[in-house]
């Protein structure tokens, strides 16, 4: 099944596939979570069997339903088993009848006697679940601030809110509604501060067994959505740790769970002690991990599962127990044996369409390429391929990258060298270098975090990356100024190929012409001179600093000044000026709007406004929520000041897109922008150091001024140090060359004049010439632009001549 969205996206899974079905677009209830349409086609096309993946329709108990109602064999848990653990409510009823310890929440103490079809009955179901909330409220209140939100049928980040107050209660609750499916039960759980995420792997068959395959540490969280995980959990005691795995398999024992599932723990490291989160009915994406540790495939034993293979003659999990993978004759007793405890440590990241710059919000757009090396300790695997990008109903997340070492260390090590080389080039934004950060911080290091880590570094903006403001600020402007060039040139031999002229009075403008941008509320204004086609000079604040600019099919920009060599990308959006400067960092330039316009962040859809029109609204106060990637997030006004709307809900709106307009409460209070004034202090530029000019590169600056550009001093004293550095037996040929340069040009309009041509004549007369050249046209015509300091070349290299056949004269005898 594919959406057209995802089709033109370049999706991985549609290359992948040997055939498709086209779906309708838009969000997933109307493909990939539209229990009804999955059923229609896996009948259509004669399917055998339905493998759910992850998200979407994954936990609805109404496809295995229907695909059973139909003979089609759904892989994983019955319809019923799906129904009483997938749903988050009447998995903690069974946890808490299990005497698995529990949360405190809005059902805490509820046990139930399973209903003949295997479900929780519904008054003690409905006991466990808030509707509004004004219910949610009392029973926060009951339990302890602060608590979590939950959709039961949430997950990935989504459906859940932390509240901490009645206030964000009552602004999140809807926000919980609106992520999760139509009619999915929420209910409240008090935060479990200081927590770590604990998962165990589970795999049931069809034979009431029920196995470990270790597990997973995924605290790494922001927005209780994973950013790494690891396993084994090695802040878990491995006894303690065997309670947790012994306890999921009861857990899924007990009601013949089939299939691959994840059941969850919060565990406190300080006091040892572990509580039931949830249990996912299916597999998760971080599946590989548990791969890596166990070496079992685990889709495939998901098949052989389903195919009625008891688990203990599947040869991957006799393996993994230290058995004959061919005998089956010695039989594996789940509860009491123990497997061979892995000896290597798995670290995974996901890569998400996400701007860390901006609390992770999601972004959406196109990607070239991705660059990522597998090695030996780490691979990866990416959703979408070169020229194929993430759409607004994708999910954010659309890579990840496993490494591995004999222990949590080596792991580490590898995964950050791995995140290092690699590189996302396109529209949309992500957070790898920011990874990298966090890999390196002596909290993960040392393994002290918690679920809350993550949170509290995006909340403080305590994790920036390096680097110095002048080089953010001097490639910035490197990066505008040959964009600028690029696109004047482009306009120029367009122009000339319709045989208009207009553009030609321009071309001298593009030897020199300001570059002006800001950055940290400091506006910096830059003039550029161009020496050559590939030779710029940038002065700001009294000092010059020359570059030599190389310009490489993929974009990038390479850097010289000196020695001194930085590769650069950059990409123009709505919201500013994107930059990154390889090995160093990503940096947004944001562009300078009316402080009393309020702004889109991000692509996505109007889901409503926070104040009614006209209303006061305060800085950093969230005045509309939009859906982007299936989540709902708040933007925040930059200002106060009465707020005007100027969208409405289900608007679709792009990044940079006016929102709102505020009648500024106190103007004055508006932030302001300063004008640089001090001392520009480049790293390349101070560590250049100055060298001897030769003879070669002196003639090379003669011959850019004679080609147009601007000379990097005058005329008269570049030949003059030219003709000081040069032996005199090479007066003659240096001479000979310079007045031929200059012939070259001007003696094409030497002829037009004899013919009596105009000015305009003669470049038509050229382009018809040079019809498949024109930069030929361009050269000549940007040459003849600075006739001026051409002829004043040719005047001093007569009188340097001249002066040095006389001084021959006089040392004759």
């Amino acid at each position: 099944m594919a959406t057209r969205d995802d089709l033109e996206a370049n999706a991985e899974f549609i290359r992948l596939a040997d055939t498709y079905v086209e779906v309708p677009s838009g969000k997933n209830v109307n493909n990939y979570a539209n229990v009804d349409l999955i059923c229609e086609v896996a009948k259509a096309q004669k399917a055998d069997a339905v493998w759910p993946g992850w998200g979407h329709a994954s936990e609805n108990p109404d496809l295995p339903k229907q695909l059973n109602e139909l003979g089609i064999t759904f892989i994983g848990p019955t319809s019923p088993v799906m129904s009483v653990l997938g749903d988050k409510i009447a998995a903690n009823i069974l946890a808490q009848t299990a005497g698995v310890p529990s949360i405190p929440w809005s059902g805490d103490g509820l046990t139930a006697d399973l209903t003949p079809e295997g479900t929780i009955p519904e008054e003690t179901f409905k006991k466990g679940l808030v509707t509004n909330a004004d219910e949610a409220i009392a029973c926060a209140e009951r339990i302890g601030f602060p608590v979590m939100v939950k959709a039961s049928e949430g997950g990935g980040g989504k459906g859940i809110r932390m509240c901490g107050t009645k206030e964000e209660i009552q602004a999140n609750f809807p926000q919980v509604q609106s992520e999760a499916p139509p009619g999915s039960p929420i209910f409240v759980m008090q935060l479990c501060q200081g927590a770590r995420h604990i998962e165990v792997q589970i795999v049931g068959d069809m034979h009431g067994n029920a196995v470990a395959l270790n597990g997973r540490d995924c605290s790494t969280q922001r927005r209780f959505q994973k950013i790494f995980e690891e396993g084994p959990p090695a802040i878990v005691p491995k006894d303690t740790f065997t309670k947790m795995e012994r306890a999921a398999q009861r857990l899924t024992q007990n009601i013949g769970y089939i299939g691959a599932g994840t059941v969850e723990y919060l565990f406190n490291a300080d006091s040892g002690e572990f509580y039931f989160l949830e249990l996912n009915p299916r597999l998760q994406v971080e599946h590989p991990v548990t791969e890596e540790l166990t070496q079992v495939n685990l889709p495939a034993t998901q098949l052989q599962v389903c195919m009625g293979i008891p688990l203990e003659n599947i040869p991957q999990v006799r393996r993994f127990y230290g058995k004959d993978a061919a005998d089956t004759t010695s039989p594996i007793d789940f509860m009491q044996d123990t497997y061979v405890y892995p000896e290597k440590h798995v670290i995974a990241a996901r890569i998400t369409a996400e701007n860390p710059d901006d609390g992770f919000k999601p972004t959406s757009g196109r990607i070239e390429r991705i660059k990522f090396q597998s090695s030996v300790s780490c691979w990866g695997y990416f959703s979408v391929g070169a020229n194929g990008g993430i759409h607004e109903y994708a999910d954010s997340q659309f890579g990840h990258i496993f490494a591995h070492g004999t222990n949590r260390e080596e792991a580490r090590k590898s995964l950050m060298l791995s995140l290092r080389q690699m590189s996302v080039v396109g529209d949309i934004r992500n957070p790898v270098e920011y990874l990298v950060e966090l890999l390196g911080l002596p909290e993960f290091v040392e393994n002290t975090i918690d679920t809350s880590w993550l949170d509290g570094l995006i909340k403080g903006k305590t994790v920036a990356l390096q680097y110095n403001t002048f080089d953010v600020v001097f490639y910035a402007a490197v990066f505008r100024a040959v964009q600028a060039l690029k696109k004047k040139e482009e306009d120029l031999l367009a122009s000339l190929g319709k045989g208009q002229l207009g553009l030609l009075d321009q071309i001298s403008g593009m030897n020199c012409f300001p570059i002006e941008l800001a950055f940290d509320a400091v506006k910096y204004n830059f003039e550029v001179q161009r020496c050559g086609p590939d030779v710029l000079v940038f002065s700001i604040g009294g000092k010059k600093i020359t570059t030599k600019i190389r310009q490489q099919p993929d974009g990038a920009i390479f850097v010289s000044i000196g020695n001194d060599v930085k590769k650069i990308y950059g990409m123009e959006e709505a919201l500013g000026l994107r930059l990154r400067m390889e090995g160093i960092a990503t940096v947004m330039l944001p562009t300078l709007y009316d402080p009393s316009e309020l702004r889109s962040e991000f692509n996505g859809k109007v889901v409503r406004y926070l104040q009614d029109d006209g209303a006061t609204v305060k800085e950093g106060e969230p005045y509309v929520e939009l859906e982007a990637m299936k989540m709902i997030m708040p933007v925040k006004a930059t200002a106060t000041g009465a707020i005007q709307h100027t969208r409405g809900a289900g608007s679709i709106v792009s990044a940079g897109e006016l929102l709102g307009n505020l009648e500024l409460a106190d103007p004055s209070k508006v932030k302001k922008i300063t004008q640089f004034d001090g001392e520009f202090k480049l790293e390349a530029a101070s560590a250049a150091t100055e060298q001897a000019v030769e003879v070669d590169d002196l003639m090379a600056q003669v011959e850019l001024a004679l080609d147009g550009y601007q000379p990097q001093a005058t005329p008269t004293e570049l030949v003059q140090q030219l003709f000081v550095a040069a032996p005199p037996m090479l007066y003659s040929e240096l001479a000979g060359k310079m007045l031929e340069r200059y012939l070259s040009v001007e003696e094409k309009f030497l002829e037009q004049q004899k013919a009596s041509m105009s000015l305009d004549e003669t470049y038509l007369s050229l382009i018809a010439q040079n019809r498949d050249s024109l930069d030929t046209v361009v050269s000549v015509a940007l040459a003849h632009s600075q006739l001026a300091v051409r002829n004043e070349v040719v005047l001093a290299t007569l009188r340097a001549s001249l002066a040095a056949t006389d001084a021959a004269s006089l040392a004759e005898p």
